[in-house]
């Protein structure tokens, strides 16, 4: 049974079910009103008998009742006694049952009461709506007969089955068109959900229609859609940059091989310079595939460990220590306030490395780079030529190397990691031409400022 049909059946029931209460309900307040009429009727009787003390009989033993006839055919009257059958008025061939609440009713046992009794004449019941008036020595009962009560009643019960079944039938029928309609979007999202796996196309979008959960949950379909394709096409683009990327230094890289493969035909210079050049290339293919597997990971957060809070300044620190090791030829000062942050502390000491061996490598022998952490921010600066006006927008890009960069070693992926990094701890960076020359980097993370 598919979902649409059961969100109308349940419709249907839920409707059924409200329609057969308030037909019971109905059906109580025709009941009760019809029987006050008759009770009403009755007690009218009751009033034109209360001053009677005497039960009188004629000579056939008949009841006699004084004034005007009761109804004709439609009210009668018995007198109970406290022994014995009831006495009937004259021209009635029938009586009805008496209960021992009705001959306590004779000597006073009990107050005045409406009940129901049924008769068989002429082959059918025929209910009676019964009022007991208590007295001496008979206790006086006028009574009605039911019949057209019953059968307002019965048709009324006709009419509400009716009307409950078509209400039902009503309610099945809206509930297919709600349903659809209702269900219109999450047949798009499937039919879109079945495009995607079929075609690998992430391009494909739902329409949005509206505001509510069906609306929401559309348009958080379209942003993980969005997410994928990004992801997707990241990915493809780290493809095609890395092959062109390793496609020089692979093809360099087997010149030499294949040159060294005739060594007897080289000089014994030449094959150490060669040797020293293979060494050096795969030196290099084993930064640049190490930085690509870097920018492969999906965040640049540790995964082996949650996010935890990071003292930024120390984390610097570790980061300015190795780089004098490893660039001895150029001077760090740093200025580090404690600084908090919320992220992986390896991932954010990779950055703050990049950042420091950027600088490093543009700076003149001898020269000075300036280290800052202030309020989640790291700044580097160098005091190199610089980076020119057309390359400041792209030096975050993967793989771009500005031209005065592509004499120099490295892969381009330096700051790219830097930016990758930024953006998974929310926050940026920004490459900045300072007064007096040189580069500034501004690192700025999810800070927590800490006295």
């Amino acid at each position: 049974m598919s979902f649409r049909t059961r969100l109308a059946l349940v419709a249907a029931i839920a409707v059924g079910l409200a329609v057969i209460a308030a037909s019971a309900a109905v059906y109580v307040v025709v009941r009760q009103q019809l029987l006050g009429q008759v009770d009403r009727a009755l007690l009218s009787r009751e009033r034109e008998l209360e001053d009677l003390r005497v039960v009188n009989l004629d000579e056939q033993g008949n009841l006699l009742i004084p004034g005007p006839p009761f109804g004709l055919d439609r009210d009668f009257v018995q007198a109970v006694p406290q022994h014995g059958p009831p006495v009937v008025q004259r021209g009635v061939t029938f009586s009805l049952p008496v209960s021992q609440r009705d001959r306590d009713a004779a000597h006073g046992g009990t107050g005045l009461h409406f009940s129901q009794k049924k008769v068989s004449l002429g082959g059918h019941d025929v209910e009676f709506r019964v009022l007991t008036m208590p007295g001496g020595t008979y206790a006086l009962q006028i009574f009605r007969p039911l019949t057209e009560v019953n059968h307002t009643l019965h048709r009324v019960t006709l009419f509400l089955i009716l009307i409950s079944v078509g209400g039902m039938g009503v309610a099945a029928a809206l509930g297919l068109l709600v349903s659809r309609a209702a269900l219109t979007p999450v047949k798009r999202l499937t039919e879109t959900t079945e495009a995607v796996t079929e075609t690998r196309d992430l391009s494909q979008r739902i329409e949005l229609t509206g505001q509510d959960e069906l609306g929401r949950l559309a348009m958080s379909f379209n942003t993980m859609l969005a997410a994928l394709e990004d992801s997707s096409r990241a990915q493809r683009q780290l493809v095609a940059d890395a092959s062109h990327e390793l496609r020089t230094p692979l093809t360099s890289l087997r010149t030499n091989i294949e040159v060294l493969a005739r060594a007897n035909e080289l000089a014994p210079e030449d094959r150490e310079r060669l040797l020293d050049d293979v060494v050096e290339q795969i030196g290099e293919m084993t930064a640049l595939i190490g930085e690509l597997i870097e920018l492969a990971r999906e965040t640049a957060t540790d995964v082996s460990r949650p996010p935890e809070d990071v003292r930024l300044d120390l984390v610097t620190a570790v980061a300015v220590d190795r780089a004098r090791r490893n660039r001895p030829g150029v001077e760090f000062q740093t200025e580090l306030d404690e600084s908090l942050v919320h992220g992986a502390p390896s991932t954010i000491e990779r950055a703050v490395a990049n950042l420091l061996d950027n600088a490093a490598k543009w700076s003149p022998p001898g020269g000075t780079v300036e280290v800052s952490v202030r309020e989640g921010e790291v700044s580097v600066r160098d005091h190199g030529p610089g980076i020119d006006a057309e390359d400041l927008p792209y030096v975050f890009d993967r793989f771009y190397r500005s031209r005065a960069a592509r004499g120099m070693p490295g892969s381009g992926l330096g700051l790219a990691i830097v930016k990758q990094v930024a953006e998974s701890h929310g926050g940026s960076v920004v490459a900045e031409r300072p007064e007096g020359g040189g580069t500034l980097m501004r690192l700025r993370l999810n800070g927590r400022n800490s006295s």
